[in-house]
């Protein structure tokens, strides 16, 4: 059994954030859209004993090990196994039209980078899996050994930003001609040769790319985020908000999008006056993205790269 002891990143930040609408409602209700080991969850319902959290997550085994650990609330912790692109109807499913909050931890969680065995890392050897929910049929190798040379280096630049996609594609190409990829430390050996060396001196390990454009793909990240979002604001109660740390910034992007879309009014420039039909729905609750504490990132490295952003419903 997994240690359910993890470090959440800017926990405390996020329950600030959350508190509000949780403070101002007699039945609030939170949804943790990416429950991973329970952290956030943990906390929220520590510091809110009239609150109940529904805590979905597209990993069987992190909702196994978060329901262990949160089983001391009782019922007003709800787990549901799903992709966090089905949010509006989870919500209806347990019975609620709106909520009082919403958190979204985005990326790969603790638990999956920490199982050598799930595939995701490229510091350990294992099957080259990558899937978040298990359950799911596609896996990193068939990426890797059926799609078309082009579609992988439009894989490698879009998602993983690697200006050296062509040359890793090459090498990837000319290996699966001899037998199917299936190991994650022979992937990263590929992708290592492939690349110049004055560059591999340099960034950290030349594979992270590689491997996070293929994590993307393999679980549909971007296209979940992008499904999802809309859904989370639509299902906000008023002065309800939606908060959400993500780790890179293709993630980061969509969300500020979307963000701004949402809190941009619809009445023309240059009149006097705001019609109140056409006024933004949400507010920014503060201007652009918060990142983590010197003193955080010292005690919990994975915080680094962490963005935080945080909107509130202003209006029906």
């Amino acid at each position: 059994m997994i240690k359910a002891q993890h470090v959440s990143v800017m926990r405390d930040e996020c329950i600030d954030l959350l508190s509000p609408a949780i403070t101002s409602h007699a039945n609030p209700v939170v949804i943790d859209a990416t429950l991973g080991l329970g952290g956030h969850t943990e906390a929220l319902l520590n510091k809110f004993p009239h609150l109940v959290v529904i805590g979905i997550d597209r990993d069987m085994q992190a909702i196994e090990i978060a329901s262990e650990r949160l089983s001391v609330f009782g019922d007003r912790f709800i787990s549901h196994h799903s992709v966090f692109d089905q949010i509006a109807h989870v919500a209806q499913q347990h019975g609620y039209s709106h909520v009082q909050g919403i958190l979204f931890d985005l990326g790969v969680s603790s638990l999956q980078l920490d199982k050598s065995d799930r595939g995701f890392s490229y510091a350990h050897d294992a099957e080259l899996d990558m899937r978040m929910d298990k359950s799911q049929l596609k896996t990193a190798a068939d990426i890797v050994n059926s799609y078309a040379p082009g579609d992988l280096v439009r894989i490698l630049r879009t998602y993983g930003e690697e200006k050296f996609a062509t040359r890793i594609v090459e090498s990837i190409v000319k290996e699966r001609e001899k037998a199917p990829l299936h190991s994650t430390a022979h992937l990263a050996t590929l992708v290592k040769n492939a690349i110049p060396a004055a560059t591999r001196r340099t960034g950290g390990n030349p594979a992270k790319r590689t491997f996070q454009a293929l994590r993307i793909e393999t679980n549909d990240e971007l296209g979940a985020i992008s499904r999802a979002i809309p859904q989370a604001l639509e299902i906000l109660d008023i002065h309800a908000r939606l908060v959400v740390m993500s780790f890179q910034s293709l993630e980061d992007r969509i969300v500020k999008n979307f963000f701004q879309e949402a809190t941009t009014s619809g009445t023309p420039q240059g009149l006097p006056v705001e019609i109140a039909a056409l006024a933004a729905k949400f507010a920014l609750v503060f201007n652009g993205s918060q990142g983590p504490s010197e003193k955080e990132v010292a005690e919990n490295s994975r915080a680094a790269s962490v963005r935080l952003r945080a909107i509130e419903r202003v209006a029906a």
